[in-house]
């Protein structure tokens, strides 16, 4: 597994809010039913926090197994054009599957166990996201939620349409996350449709474009994303809050994800599934893993 140490470790954040290029990410394909492109923080820097990693996927097979989270949370957003169900297991006891729609968040403290896999025939479409989190919460004892779509509330106009998976936009709260504050967006822009977010001090944010082309504006920014691209906006020190706007490119319809997240603004050091505080401590909950002292899925 790969090491990576948190960006902010050494470096100076900027008083003003600061919008990154659009990025790529990085192809990912394990075996022949799992495809993404890959984000992390290492390569996007301080805007993304409190982003760890981001993967925008397609899974069609079994391809993960029972795998370790610890210090971290472990975020699972399903677009609303998947096919079929999701198995989603682990160490806390649950047992069910995530539809079309959903959204899944394991807070896996100390150290939990997870699994999740499509049934046979399922197409799942959705974001993989790891949520960095205080180094004070990180040895809690692990905890889950979820909220199917039904439970989401729906910002719509004539020209938009957008699921408020959790936290608040515009007035309309959605489920409320664990931890930090944050808010999950998955928004559907139509001809000439356009949405606004208000993003509060002291908070980050990440839009992608899922399908099609959006335009995003931000504080005398302006940002084209086609299919599958993302920024990240540093609104971490500015001292006020900002508005972010997204629409509609020349390919439409267009969907998109926005995640606004209060920054942690703490060094961390990434081992693969796990984030933890310092070297030290990757070794340590390693010990644990390997100790058997994550649990079990039965």
């Amino acid at each position: 597994m790969s090491r990576a140490t948190h960006p902010a470790a050494n470096r100076e954040v900027e008083s003003v809010p600061t919008v990154t290029r659009p990025a790529d990410g990085e192809s990912l394909s394990i075996g022949s039913g799992f495809s993404a492109r890959s984000f992390r923080a290492r390569d996007m820097g301080l805007a993304m926090d409190p982003l760890v990693m981001v993967d925008h996927y397609v899974m069609t097979e079994p391809t993960f197994g029972t795998h370790p989270h610890a210090g971290l949370s472990a975020v699972s957003l399903i677009f609303e054009d998947s096919a079929g169900r999701f198995h989603n297991r682990d160490s806390l006891g649950n047992d069910f599957d995530l539809l079309p729609g959903d959204l899944y968040w394991l807070t896996a403290g100390r150290g939990a166990l997870h699994d999740e896999s499509p049934r046979e025939g399922s197409r799942i479409h959705g974001l993989q996201v790891f949520v960095n989190v205080p180094q004070q919460f990180r040895y809690e004892a692990p905890s889950s939620l979820l909220v199917r779509r039904q439970e989401m509330p729906v910002l719509s106009g004539s020209r938009h349409r957008v699921r408020v998976a959790v936290g608040e936009s515009n007035g309309v709260a959605g489920a409320t996350p664990p931890g930090l504050p944050m808010t999950i967006l998955d928004g559907w822009l139509y001809d000439r449709g356009g949405f606004e977010h208000e993003l509060g001090s002291g908070t980050n944010a990440w839009v992608q474009a899922i399908a099609g082309v959006v335009e995003v504006a931000i504080a005398g920014n302006r940002a084209r994303l086609r299919k599958g691209q993302a920024i990240a906006v540093n609104n971490s020190e500015s001292g006020k809050s900002i508005t972010v706007r997204v629409s509609v490119g020349d390919q439409f319809p267009a969907q998109f994800a926005l995640l606004a997240g209060q920054t942690v603004k703490e060094p961390y050091v990434q081992q693969g599934p796990f984030v933890m505080g310092t070297s030290a401590e990757i070794e340590a909950i390693n010990k644990e893993f390997n100790a058997g002292r994550f649990g079990s899925i039965d």
